[in-house]
């Protein structure tokens, strides 16, 4: 018994370190930053649905594909400036809101290709992301 109380304060006492090292780099990140670490969220979470989603665990595969879309709907789509963006920002609007749905379906119907497509889009709006703030920095 004492051997899982200590299995439990090390998960707890993990979990509280991550979350002051996110914390910690979103505290001290650029706008730019904030951006892809939306990104490294999302994505992440999608890896552990597809996870969840391979070990039948339809609990946890909701709740990761759940952090996914909120991520997708209330982090990127909610940081898209259509004014300053214009016709750039109505695009990415519209493949959030389609990656979005992407995800609802591979939530309902456990289908793992939906999962993948979303994953890939995400990936491929995430790396133009970062090689535009490489460019901007000057890296």
């Amino acid at each position: 018994m004492s051997a899982m109380r200590g299995a439990a304060a090390y998960a707890r006492g993990a979990g509280a370190y991550a979350r002051v090292g996110v914390e910690s780099s979103v505290m001290s990140a650029s706008p730019h930053q904030l951006i892809v670490l939306l990104f490294d969220g999302a994505q992440a979470s999608i890896r552990a649905a597809r996870i969840h989603m391979q070990a039948g665990n339809v609990a946890e595969k909701g709740k990761a594909i759940s952090k996914a879309l909120d991520i997708v709907n209330n982090g990127l789509m909610a940081a898209l400036d259509a004014e300053r963006g214009g016709e750039i920002a109505g695009r990415l609007a519209s493949l959030y809101d389609y990656i979005s749905r992407l995800l609802l379906a591979a939530n309902r119907h456990n289908d793992q290709q939906s999962l993948d497509q979303a994953e890939t889009l995400l990936d491929d709006v995430a790396s133009a992301w970062r090689e535009i703030g490489g460019q901007a920095t000057g890296e």
